[in-house]
């Protein structure tokens, strides 16, 4: 793989990593290929296209990229190249928290809206110095996610020695030496470390201070009147990522939320629960059509957009599929692996005998 070859090994292990012994991340991948798809023959498939509207606004496909942390350090200015690509592709963007270009880096390089997902810390006011600049930035929608409370572990980044910016240890720089188009494109990018938490750690020398702020700040008291609390601040379309209970699905319709995403944070956070794709079903039953369902989890191929829309999903976030584009080539290569998702739609489509996305059910599966 490209990304493998081209991307420090502590970066590339950030992407890859699930929670603990990974028996969630591989469930995602192993249950979402088990689905078979109904083949159909002798249906006029001239006419195929895989548009759709994603709450409310046109795309030309039924995805939209995922909060990715550290995008910048897959690639120099990561972020903004994935963002361009997306918008280009007509599909949308989602600049995560933890990103390593802020919103205003993003707003001021792109011309087009995107969606901004936020983490609610303990601390209300940096929730707060967020959210403002995300109206002012007119983000289209914010994508609260509600799965991070604890911080899962993860044995691959404590093993390859993760730090932002980069630490500088042998290890770590003899395996960056051998990255040099990496190096020159992080190393003449705008930023190395988080965008979003500018000012909220004192000191210039700050990349201790920051990690530890950082680890300390996922709040163990979040709760549904948080949600409230951001209803009332923010103005605009609310998607609430990391629903994967139907009780929880139940909730979050009652917050006002346009969009619920079933996620399992694509087994980085609670290993040894249940795929993303298992839930799915369930959840879109459960809210029927009082909110718009989207879905996060294992999403490689077209083949698995396609069954994620069978199974009651909307749309499908996409995460670590792009980022393989971006640590390969840039935004050549995030805009070649939309393409590669975008054809395989398409072809498995006319082989289903399929049209139109909106005509994507579970008919279109093979009865278990």
């Amino acid at each position: 793989m490209a990304a493998r070859r081209r991307v420090p090994k502590a970066f590339f292990g950030y992407l890859e990593a699930g929670s603990y012994t990974e028996q969630t991340l591989r469930a995602n991948r192993s249950d979402i290929a088990g689905i078979q798809l109904r083949r159909r023959v002798l249906v006029d498939v001239s006419r195929r296209s895989t548009s759709t509207t994603i709450l409310g606004e046109h795309a030309a496909l039924p995805i939209a990229l995922a909060p990715i942390g550290l995008g910048g350090l897959q690639w120099g200015n990561g972020e903004i190249l994935a963002c361009r690509a997306a918008q280009a592709a007509g599909i949308p963007y989602t600049l995560g928290t933890l990103a390593i270009a802020s919103i205003e880096d993003l707003a001021s390089a792109v011309d087009g809206s995107f969606w901004f997902q936020l983490y609610v810390m303990k601390d209300r006011g940096f929730a707060r110095s967020l959210i403002e600049p995300a109206i002012a930035a007119k983000c289209s929608a914010l994508v609260l996610t509600v799965d991070l409370q604890v911080l899962g572990q993860r044995h691959a980044d404590r093993k390859n020695g993760l730090s932002v910016p980069p630490a500088l240890k042998l290890g770590n720089l003899i395996n960056m030496a051998t990255k040099p188009r990496w190096a020159l494109s992080v190393l003449t990018a705008k930023r190395r470390t988080f965008g979003n938490l500018a000012g909220f750690v004192d000191g210039e020398a700050r990349v201790k201070a920051l990690a530890e702020w950082v680890a300390h700040q996922f709040d163990e008291t979040l709760s549904w009147k948080d949600v409230e609390w951001i209803r009332g601040i923010w103005p605009g379309k609310l998607i609430i990522k990391g629903i994967l209970d139907v009780a929880d699905a139940t909730l979050a319709m009652k917050t006002g939320a346009s969009a619920i995403v079933v996620s399992n944070h694509g087994g980085r956070q609670m290993d040894g629960t249940a795929s993303s794709i298992s839930i799915l079903p369930a959840i879109a039953d459960a809210v029927g059509a009082d909110v718009e369902v989207l879905f996060d989890g294992g999403v490689r191929s077209g083949q698995d957009v396609m069954r994620a829309i069978a199974l009651g999903a909307r749309s499908c976030l996409v995460g670590r599929a792009y980022i393989y584009g971006l640590g390969a080539g840039g935004d050549a290569g995030v805009a070649r692996a939309i393409e590669i998702i975008r054809k395989e739609l398409e072809v498995t489509m006319g082989l289903a005998g399929i049209n139109s996305v909106s005509d994507i059910n579970r008919q279109s599966l093979v009865a278990l």
